[in-house]
């Protein structure tokens, strides 16, 4: 039990770091475009798609510390929805802002990141995702050496 609320309180770490990094990222590339006279198709894809993902981010950011107060993660579906919102548009506004700057950056960036994701997955499954399996009787087990 007690490794349960670990693992809860070292996923909402990481989440927090990423919904705060996301932000930051967000202020960072938007700024230029502020005091720009127009802009072009990939700059606006960025600053339309960063106006979606920073309140959605700052929302989880708050909601991610009173599941950290608690113990325990939401289940609502609404937040599940928003996180799949927001860390996208925040994608999309990094390659659309690499976009901008360079077309073979976006590309890079794009490319990279879809990567990135299979990195993540492989690496969490190794760690994590075989940790239970199922026992015969149906139930579930913990592995040896994990």
């Amino acid at each position: 039990m007690n490794e349960d609320v670990e693992q809860v309180q070292e996923t909402l770490r990481q989440l927090n770091l990423i919904y705060s990094g996301l932000i930051v990222i967000g202020v960072y590339l938007v700024q230029p475009f502020l005091t720009a006279g127009s802009l072009d198709l990939s700059a606006k894809v960025c600053v339309i798609a960063f106006s979606v993902a920073i309140p959605l981010l700052a929302a989880l950011v708050v909601i991610n510390r009173q599941e950290a107060f608690r113990r325990r993660m939401t289940k609502s579906i609404l937040v599940t929805i928003a996180q799949v919102v927001a860390q996208s548009c925040a994608f999309v506004g990094v390659v659309a802002g690499f976009w901008h700057i360079m077309w073979a950056a976006g590309v890079a960036m794009l490319a990279a990141g879809l990567v990135a994701v299979g990195v993540h997955s492989a690496g969490y499954a190794r760690l994590e995702g075989y940790r239970w399996r199922p026992a015969e009787d149906g139930g579930e087990r913990r592995d040896a050496g994990s």
